[in-house]
């Protein structure tokens, strides 16, 4: 499977490990396999809003992998359908990877195509502190790469261009540190794929689109990380903690301003997808740094079927449940009980 091919291939050669300036790649989800993974990824059931006032209810029909109808690869899809569901007049898609996939520092890029967002859509990809479930938001940390959708730029006919990242932190849900910055993009970001990339350093958080393509544009949100003496506000140490990914397709809410079904024009000619192709994770080694990213299958695919894996290599297919963590800087390979590094040498 493709993440097993991943440190297959790593032992056979290091392919994989891609250079990426300083970074390398350490972890990538393509959505190849024609189902999600749920050993990575939790897919939402709710009609809670969100905290924002938002008209959909999450659900497992929202959530699907298909062929984008431009390149034709396979992509993990959220798709809002205007339908009566327990309550909502909409349903949609919302997937993390809670507990599953998480990691601190490094740089997280996804491969993404927004749907028209006007008026109503508020499609986001973003990460949240993986000890939600023991201290809550905002004491987890909020940091969303980037949301589509503001009444802002539908108002002044902007949406495709119009966009931000933010940050949120605080010890209570009316206590909240934020910090945002809105962009009005020079090209649309709603017109097929694009990057969309955060660069997260001990020191700084900074979010990019296309940077590959438009190295001259200056990062839409950048935070510096400083410490301070209130744990609950310290952005030092609230990020610098391990996060995991949501991507999601909102409706409505607080965010584009719109809180009656029938006036979401985005959804008058039928349904609305989003299309992530990719998500990568590339590390460098960065002090405080870890990571864990989980796997579908304990078997190793190799990408030569007539390659005969080495004593090392073998031992690590003889243990179970694959994981990839930094130690010191150094990328090993956990499985079972033990650790190799990715030669297959037990460590």
């Amino acid at each position: 499977m493709k993440k097993i091919l991943f440190l297959t291939t790593a032992f056979l050669c290091g392919a994989l490990m891609v250079q990426a300036a300083d970074y390398e790649l350490v972890w990538n989800e393509d959505f190849t396999d024609g189902a999600l993974d749920t050993n990575v990824w939790n897919i939402e059931d709710n009609g809670n809003g969100g905290g924002n006032n938002e008209l959909q209810y999450y659900c497992e029909k929202g959530v699907s992998i298909e062929r984008d109808p431009q390149e034709g690869k396979h992509c993990l899809v959220l798709t809002a359908h205007k339908e009566s569901y327990k309550g909502k007049g909409v349903t949609s898609g919302r997937v993390n990877s809670k507990q599953n996939t998480y990691f601190t520092y490094g740089k997280i890029e996804a491969r993404i195509w927004f749907p028209k967002t006007a008026n109503g859509l508020w499609p986001a990809f973003w990460m949240m502190g993986n000890n939600f479930d023991e201290v809550g938001w905002p004491r987890c940390g909020e940091t969303d790469i980037i949301e589509l959708g503001h009444s802002n730029g539908f108002r002044n006919d902007k949406q495709e261009f119009y966009f931000n990242g933010a940050m949120h932190v605080g010890s209570a849900w009316n206590t909240v540190w934020s910090e945002a910055n809105a962009v009005t993009n020079p090209f649309s970001v709603e017109d097929g794929f694009h990057i969309i990339s955060c660069e997260w350093t001990p020191t700084q958080i900074a979010m990019y689109v296309d940077k590959d393509e438009h190295p001259e544009l200056p990062s839409y949100f950048l935070q510096n990380l400083e410490p301070n003496d209130d744990p609950n506000y310290n952005r030092k140490e609230v990020f610098g903690k391990p996060n995991f990914i949501i991507f999601n397709l909102a409706v409505g809410g607080n965010f584009p301003g719109i809180f009656d079904i029938n006036k979401i024009t985005a959804l008058a000619n039928g349904d609305k997808k989003m299309y992530i192709d990719w998500v990568r994770v590339y590390q460098r080694g960065d002090e405080g740094q870890t990571a864990h990213f989980s796997s579908e299958s304990d078997e190793i695919e190799e990408a030569d079927p007539n390659w005969e894996p080495v004593e090392a290599v073998k031992n690590v297919q003889a243990e179970s449940v694959v994981t990839k963590q930094f130690v010191n800087g150094r990328l090993v390979i956990v499985r079972g009980e033990n650790a190799y590094d990715v030669l297959g040498n037990k460590q």
